[in-house]
């Protein structure tokens, strides 16, 4: 099959290797022209583990290209996937369809056969009806169906999550959109992944309510971590010991600094402003939003605590290790780094960060913190180092090293990556989350 994919961020890039890797010719497409040219020439344009290497072996397959004409690109596709941004909308919350709508102006009015029309991209309630008002507002006589396929990628292990996904959501309204997205993810039925064909609105909701959902878990064992603090219990054992019920699970809940990314941050806000406009609150995830907002600032408080406090905190200086909203990406959307830097500088700490892949994008979110070549550049001369993100190359510092070359031995752990009594045993002061 042929499929162009409109939109070579994150989601489309990704998708568009990994369905030439399955075998489709595949033509992405992007009005960027400087993000086409680069990845003519192998540059890829985010961080994503064994991405580079897809793509350029597809392309040296034939199966990938790039082109910034979408009428070039859309020509005799069989699909045409919209994956570009629906980034939260100024002053209101809600996701910003601008993109999205002009899209499929732009693919009504250069449609040359049947096809299928695909929205990858995280779209509200409703959007693939607007989708299809938009392109139908073209008067052309060809047979277009709108489909809902919402993509459950996540950074750091998108081309695994792609290639062996926990289920395939497709919203189709007709039997031709059903027909063409079968064979569009036949490649997956050896594997046996699920595919759930829905109506177009309940697939638009699945995503939005998983992700809400996974930010719940999140924000709940932060909130129980806060409580093992106070109690004396440790929230590793408490993770464990609720997350072995099988109604439950044990993943997201690791108890940290709070969520962050291009995902749960914007589709949180989204589905609020969703249950507002239908008169349905969701008075949970509206609590989880809040929430999250304050955890973040609360670490940030944590790691002066940890020197003192507020009141003895100017002049001092705190080693960031990590500024990415997790590890494996260069990702800074609403990462929790942001909001922990922001509160040791409004109190005259100096901050020194390293980060494996994230500190160029950094540099604008965060003017007033010196980005360092390594780990231990960072920390020294720290009163404090405090690990935000919990990246491999920070599993095993050299604390010895560390206690020479920091200016005293405080160790703020934000994501439990070290057994205490380990680092207490060097001499160390050390500061987990949701543990005595």
């Amino acid at each position: 099959m042929k499929i162009a994919m409109v939109g070579s961020g994150y989601v489309g890039l990704v998708s568009g290797a990994c369905f030439a890797d399955f075998g489709h010719t595949v033509v992405c497409i992007d009005k960027d022209q400087s993000k086409i040219d680069r990845l003519h020439d192998g540059i890829m344009p985010i961080y994503e583990p064994g991405l580079a290497e897809l793509v350029e072996s597809n392309v040296k397959a034939g199966r990938l290209s790039f082109t910034t004409s979408l009428a070039e690109g859309i020509k005799d596709a069989n699909a045409i996937f919209i994956a570009v941004g629906t980034p939260s909308r100024r002053g209101d919350g809600h996701a910003d369809l601008s993109f999205v709508h002009a899209v499929a102006r732009e693919i009504g009015e250069n449609l040359a056969n049947d096809v299928v029309v695909v929205t990858k991209s995280t779209v509200p309630v409703g959007t693939g009806d607007e989708v299809e008002r938009i392109i139908g507002e073209s008067g052309s006589s060809h047979k277009v169906s709108v489909v809902s396929n919402p993509e459950f990628l996540r950074e750091g292990a998108a081309i695994g999550d792609f290639k062996r996904p926990d289920r395939i959501v497709i919203g189709a309204e007709d039997e031709f959109g059903q027909e063409t997205m079968r064979e569009v993810y036949r490649p997956l039925f050896l594997n046996e992944s699920p595919i759930l064909f829905v109506n177009r609105r309940s697939s638009e909701l699945i995503k939005y309510a998983a992700n809400a959902f996974l930010a719940t878990k999140i924000t709940f064992i932060n909130e129980m971590a806060d409580l093992c603090e106070k109690v004396g219990a440790d929230v590793q054992d408490v993770s464990r010991g609720i997350g072995l019920d099988g109604r439950i699970g044990k993943k997201f809940l690791h108890a940290g600094p709070g969520y962050g990314g291009s995902c749960f941050p914007k589709d949180t806000l989204a589905l609020l402003k969703t249950s507002e406009d239908y008169d349905s609150p969701t008075r949970i995830v509206e609590a989880v939003v809040k929430a999250n907002d304050t955890r973040k600032r609360s670490m940030g408080r944590k790691v002066l605590d940890a020197i003192g406090g507020a009141e003895g905190a100017r002049g001092k200086k705190v080693a960031l290790l990590g500024l990415t909203f997790k590890p494996n990406t260069d990702d800074m959307r609403d990462s929790p780094a942001i909001a922990v830097a922001q509160t040791l500088t409004d109190a005259g700490v100096e901050v020194a960060a390293y980060d494996p892949e994230g500190m160029e994008l950094a540099k604008p979110l965060m003017p007033n913190v010196t980005m360092c070549e390594g780990s231990y550049e960072a920390i020294e001369g720290a009163d404090a180092v405090a690990i935000v993100t919990e990246w491999d190359a920070f599993r095993a510092l050299d604390l010895e090293r560390v206690k020479q070359i920091a200016k005293a031995p405080v160790l703020v752990d934000l994501r439990n990556i070290y057994r205490p009594e380990d680092v207490r045993n060097r001499g160390f002061t050390y500061v987990s989350v949701g543990r005595p």
